[in-house]
């Protein structure tokens, strides 16, 4: 049986007292005439209404004998309220005074006037409760802090901590301001499967499932590519889809295991076009967003004007490593070299995954300022085309700023040929032991084989781009109920 504290048991005895006056703590409805915001504004371009309905939570209440003050907050903001037991009478002023409390939901209904000390204030008439909180609020002053509890808890955390609520409005804000951009070039939204066959689209494990009525295996979707490819394949030139990924892959301060992602494709276009259009996706996001393309993240101050700098994956890793993977044709050469410089990698890692290493050690972390990285190697991208006059280099890009990846796009692949020659590659890495390797795909086989027109294919973290915006340096603190452990 569940142990109360001593607030929680003289809450209880409250309501106990609140249902023997005849008075439904949870009633099914109320009457609202206007916001707290709305109430205010009316009063101060001296509109008010002469008589209000407003509701919200007690935020303060301060008891002064025949009167009270009290703050309450609805989705808008707080404003005061004024009951004097002359107004209310004894009674109804001695059941708010005794059997109201922190944390409850309230309507109000009164005038408005303004205070000796220059706030706006609703004058009670009459009063209803609307839900009785049976648990204290977090201590008024200090707030929330524990991340612990902030992250299991949300809905305390965005009661005590209004930046946090900020944060997830302006989040809203970006997804809003996202697809007004794609919208406005043509793109159309779809919505394609997250329970997959076949996963791919990227190289990453994946979360298993099962249908008991078709025994059938089936994947969480670690990337929406394959099925967005069908739809460019079956005709539409332009469309993008912005949903739920899932990755089977450890927990840190950039990943989370469910994550939300904007993909786009678009034909006739390449990862030049994508590139143009990623700059002024994101540059748009903050001026519409913040105001300003001008930000700082973490202490630096970050300019998202385009155009954003390129340079070539081989040359940014080769300054700022001084290995240059070209030089080592092999795993095991390019692992030696990786530890001649005292880096800590797999001694069994492919040679993707250690360029891969070279990168997120070396390179990532000082990319402060935007950024494109172009020209990766064949095998960290096997749905992306070859750049023309190289057997091992395709034509894809990433895209930084704050020293972490935000955005991968890639010209895509539309060779049938050479996507089963890929796919047969990765398999054999996949037997090899690489659990992330691309798996084969027959059914998008079969679909390329009908022809796909050139394209440019795009995806970005909402989550990432949320965290730059915001200023903030965990995921965690842009998704509102992140994955945890089980406590």
């Amino acid at each position: 049986m569940e142990q109360l504290s001593d607030l929680e048991r003289q809450r209880r005895i409250k309501l106990e007292k609140i249902r023997e006056r005849g008075v439904d703590p949870y009633p099914p409805r109320v009457q609202r005439s206007h916001t707290a915001t709305e109430a205010a504004q009316e009063f101060e371009t001296g509109e008010p209404e002469s008589e209000l309905s407003l509701v919200g939570r007690l935020r303060s209440i301060r008891v002064m004998g025949k009167s009270t003050f009290a703050h309450i907050e609805d989705g808008s903001g707080r404003i005061q309220i004024y009951l004097r037991q002359n107004t209310l009478g004894e009674e109804a002023y001695e059941f708010f005074k005794q059997d109201f409390g922190i944390g409850d939901f309230i309507g109000v209904t009164g005038d408005l006037f303004r205070t000796r000390t220059g706030e706006v204030t609703l004058q009670v008439k009459d009063f209803k409760l609307l839900a009785k909180s049976l648990r204290p609020l977090p201590e008024k002053w200090h707030g929330l802090k524990d991340v612990e509890t902030r992250y299991r808890q949300r809905y305390l955390d965005l009661i005590a901590n209004e930046e946090v609520r900020e944060i997830f409005v302006i989040r809203a804000r970006i997804v809003s301001v996202l697809r007004r951009f794609l919208d406005g070039r043509g793109f159309l939204e779809v919505e394609t499967p997250v329970l997959q066959p076949i996963y791919g689209g990227a190289a990453a494990r994946p979360f298993v499932t099962h249908h008991n009525v078709l025994d059938q295996a089936l994947y969480l979707r670690i990337s929406d590519e394959l099925y967005l490819k069908r739809l460019i394949i079956g005709g539409y030139e332009r469309v993008y889809e912005i949903g739920k990924d899932f990755r089977n892959e450890g927990v840190s301060h950039k990943h989370n295991p469910e994550f939300t992602q904007l993909e786009f494709y678009q034909a006739y276009a390449d990862y030049n076009d994508v590139m143009e259009m990623a700059e002024q996706m994101v540059s748009y996001a903050a001026q519409e967003v913040l105001g300003t393309t001008r930000l700082t993240y973490q202490g630096a101050e970050i300019d998202l004007t385009p155009p954003w700098p390129r340079r070539s994956l081989r040359q940014a890793i080769k300054e700022e490593s001084g290995i240059d993977y070209e030089d080592h044709a092999d795993a095991q050469s390019l692992y030696q070299a990786i530890q001649a410089i005292g880096g800590d990698v797999e001694p069994t890692a492919t040679r993707g995954k250690l360029i891969d290493v070279l990168l997120s050690n070396y390179v990532e972390p000082k990319l402060i300022q935007p950024a494109f990285l172009i020209d990766y190697p064949l095998e960290l991208s096997p749905l992306a085309k070859r750049k023309p006059g190289s057997s091992e280099t395709v034509e894809r890009f990433e895209g930084f700023a704050g020293g972490m990846e935000l955005c991968n796009a890639f010209s895509e692949l539309n060779d049938p040929l050479d996507q089963e020659e890929r796919f047969l590659a990765h398999g054999r890495a996949y037997e090899a032991g690489d659990e992330e390797a691309h798996q084969m795909d027959r059914d998008w086989l079969a679909a390329l084989s009908y022809g796909m027109p050139p394209t440019g294919g795009f995806g970005m973290g909402i989550d990432r781009l949320t965290m730059l915006l915001t200023d903030q340096v965990s995921i965690r603190e842009v998704i509102l109920f992140p994955h945890l452990r089980t406590k």
